[in-house]
């Protein structure tokens, strides 16, 4: 799974019928730092998630499990919505050395 943050969302008049009903939203994937991290990508979204929401979404042939039993053709799927990241830094040495 991967962090992103929802930056816009898509509005399509013809698509895929089995996308009839899904939200597809911008996301800008981002590292755990918060930093951008690459393009954004079109997710469909499982969660309800909102505007300038953090979030977690998965990609390939896993983003379409959260729509079972439905099939939904989806590279990219949010399947949660972060309330709080947490990250444990390793201690800095500053003399260079490695034991």
């Amino acid at each position: 799974m991967y962090l992103g943050r929802v930056v816009g969302r898509v509005w399509a008049t013809v698509k895929n019928a089995n996308l009839t009903g899904q939200r597809l939203l911008i996301v800008q994937p981002v590292t755990p730092e918060l930093k951008d991290k690459g393009r954004p990508i079109i997710c469909t979204d499982w969660t309800g998630a909102g505007a300038g929401e953090l979030i977690y979404w998965t990609r390939a042939r896993e983003a379409s499990f959260a729509f079972l039993p439905d099939e939904v053709v989806t590279d990219a799927t949010i399947v949660g919505i972060v309330d709080a990241i947490r990250v444990k830094r390793e201690a800095h040495r500053g003399d260079g050395g490695s034991g």
